[in-house]
């Protein structure tokens, strides 16, 4: 297994945000991970990225337990996610957003770029070419000279994934990826998603739009913190349980 969850749970004073969840993904599966708003999925993708440790519980990658490392060093690991909201460098290009982005491999000294060492223009080279290919996978080359405060809102959440994919994650988590897109910027990002996995990057998805769910091979779903169902899209969807913490009793009779 690429990631197993084990037994997580996290509790904030008297509240439990996750409770005993369990689950793994295989290397080159796309997951999902659903459940109503506040059941604990940003949650759960903050503490396998090391933003929150867990009350009890283990998260192991690639075999070894990361769930008490710092973000940084999960990040060295090889685990890159996006977060509900574009957070971007604003008044950069969407180039340098990717460029700034490559924050986890070795950056050229001082003197190597003073004195314009063969060395320092081979990592700069690197760096641009590498960019630029990130921005061809998420369809953003065209727009590489537009600040990214004037993208529109749909090419702002693909740029974070292409922030993402700077640091050449072999498992990446999606935190709403397509929240606020229209129909069509939702088909691109579809599109994109699927680009990405077909160059075997290993994928986690928080969504509420159920056609990015039929992307998953699985779906794990969980309300209030804890494990309901997991299957497939169809299982899921004709869970009676799954039914309950969606729309209530009523509908689901």
């Amino acid at each position: 297994m690429l990631l197993e969850v084990r037994k997580l749970t996290k509790l904030f004073g008297g509240l439990t945000a996750v409770r005993g969840l369990d689950f793994s993904v295989r290397e080159g599966e796309i997951v999902g991970l659903m459940g109503p708003n506040g059941a604990g999925k940003t949650t759960v993708f903050n503490l396998i990225t090391g933003f929150l440790k867990p009350s009890s519980g283990s998260v192991y990658f690639e075999e070894k337990e990361i769930g008490r490392k710092s973000p940084h060093l999960i990040a060295k690991l090889g685990i890159g996610r996006t977060f509900q909201f574009a957070y971007l460098f604003p008044d950069f290009t969407v180039l340098e957003n990717v460029i700034a982005s490559f924050y986890l491999y070795p950056k050229s000294g001082f003197w190597e770029g003073l004195l314009n060492l063969k060395s320092y223009r081979e990592k700069e080279e690197k760096i641009l070419y590498d960019s630029m290919g990130i921005l061809k996978l998420v369809g953003l080359e065209k727009e590489k000279d537009v600040l990214g405060r004037n993208l529109p809102h749909g090419h702002q959440k693909l740029l974070t994934m292409a922030r993402a994919l700077a640091i050449r994650p072999k498992l990446l988590l999606l935190d709403e990826p397509v929240g606020g897109m229209y129909f069509d910027e939702v088909n691109l990002a579809i599109s994109v998603i699927e680009r990405i996995r077909s160059q075997g990057t290993t994928i986690v998805l928080v969504e509420h739009n159920m056609r990015l769910m039929k992307l998953c091979e699985s779906i794990v779903v969980i309300n209030f913190g804890e494990k309901i169902a997991e299957g497939t899209y169809e299982e899921v969807k004709m869970n009676e349980e799954v039914k309950r913490a969606y729309f209530g009793h009523e509908r689901a009779s």
